[in-house]
């Protein structure tokens, strides 16, 4: 079984402000890297911006941004990719992915929105996918999204993803909690989905909680504890496609640090198996 390399670590975690006088006395070892949305960060200099500056300097960090916007109509906006050129370059992020999904229209909406599952919405992503590549000189990482309807569906949900996967020949964020999150809404195997994705695309993995809103209904806040299904299907993702590293995201009710530490081992016991396996290999 595979298992990527990388200088990261194994298991990370999102940082969140209220986190950071915590981090700065202290990193949990069970932290190998974390993840910050750059739009929350970029406008901050003072001391805030020195404090994450530090934490940046001691630590691996990657970035996963909410306002790129990758299948909107509008134009890309490209002073705004150039000043996360600029914030990739000061804090040396390792990764920086983005939903394939979009948030503006003529405006911003607030939300994730779903691109159509159509070849026309391959073609059109994957080229500004490409540009956006281009202009930060690094690799745009897509994640799979949760999503609550399919206007104009074509294809599958797996289809489109491996689709344009290829075509901007870009890598993925495999976020298992949204397979799980839209076999539920959508009805699908998310086994098989999981199966059906290309390894050698994963660039890191994204596990979450979310909220039962109804039998039929899941709604992905990251405001819960992980639960065993997506726990499983974590462990299927390691046994179909080898570890990544994997981190847990916590967007709000943050539990204290003692808890979440909790979740990463979890991940890091999920992990364990295929690690000594492969350094028997």
């Amino acid at each position: 079984m595979k298992t990527c390399a990388t200088d990261i670590g194994n298991v990370g975690l999102g940082l969140r402000r209220e986190m950071v006088d915590d981090m700065l006395t202290h990193i949990p070892e069970q932290i190998g890297f974390m993840e910050v949305a750059p739009e929350n960060w970029l406008p901050f200099g003072g001391k805030l911006g020195k404090q994450f500056k530090a934490l940046t300097e001691r630590h691996p960090f990657i970035c996963h941004g909410l306002s790129l916007s990758i299948g909107s109509p509008d134009p890309l906006d490209i002073d705004f990719l150039k000043a996360l050129k600029g914030f990739f370059d000061e804090h040396n992020i390792r990764m920086y992915s983005e939903h394939l999904s979009y948030c503006s229209a003529g405006g911003h909406m607030y939300d994730l929105m779903p691109i159509p599952f159509t070849s026309e919405s391959i073609d059109y992503v994957a080229a500004r996918i490409r540009q956006v590549q281009d202009i930060l000189e690094r690799p745009l990482i897509m994640e799979n999204v949760s999503y609550y309807g399919a206007p104009g569906q074509e294809m599958t949900e797996l289809e489109f993803t491996n689709e344009v996967l290829a075509a901007a020949d870009c890598q993925l964020l495999l976020d298992v909690n949204n397979i799980y999150v839209n076999s539920v809404n959508h009805g699908y195997d998310a086994s098989a989905f999981l199966q059906g994705l290309p390894s050698e695309r994963i660039a890191y993995i994204h596990v979450a909680g979310h909220y039962n809103e109804a039998e039929d209904l899941i709604v992905d806040t990251h405001g819960a504890d992980v639960i065993d299904p997506v726990w499983q299907l974590l462990q299927q993702a390691y046994e179909c496609h080898g570890v990544y590293p994997t981190l847990l995201e916590r967007d709000f009710n943050i539990p204290p640090l003692p808890q979440l530490m909790r979740e990463l081992e979890m991940i890091a016991e999920l992990q364990k198996p295929f690690l000594v396996n492969q350094q028997r290999a």
